[in-house]
């Protein structure tokens, strides 16, 4: 399968980034851009957006970005920074490009921004197994 046509396919499998709203902005071979708004049940007990709404924006581009290159890749670490604090009605866009690959494993940053403002720093790495995504 075309690397750029994975993570619409992933996407398309994946009920939880469904839930959240996100949308694919573009793909590229090691590169992907996907966005979402923040809803009011997305909010922690201080009235910002939980931490775990940021990470899975990133974790979700993170993981469409490492499966281009055509094999299954799954997450073995990942961490996150949380800079700002997020607010109904943001809308976000996490970037995710693969700084490097080799056979076995992928290393990604991801930045999740709201307009030009950094919101959280996520880093990642991936195991690429030899299952290749089909059609």
């Amino acid at each position: 399968m075309e690397g750029t046509k994975i993570p619409y396919k992933m996407l398309s499998l994946d009920p939880y980034s469904q839930w959240l709203g996100i949308e694919i902005l573009e793909c590229e071979l090691g590169r992907c851009r996907v966005a979402m708004t923040v809803r009011k049940e997305m909010l922690n007990s201080m009235n910002k957006a939980h931490g775990g709404i940021t990470y899975s924006l990133a974790d979700t581009a993170f993981g469409f970005a490492a499966n281009t290159h055509g094999r299954f890749a799954v997450s073995i670490e990942t961490s996150i920074n949380h800079i700002e604090a997020v607010n109904e009605g943001d809308y976000l866009v996490a970037e995710s490009i693969i700084e490097k690959v080799n056979n076995k494993l992928g290393f990604n940053i991801i930045e999740v921004k709201r307009g030009n403002e950094m919101v959280a720093l996520f880093k990642g790495v991936v195991y690429r197994t030899t299952k290749e995504w089909e059609e």
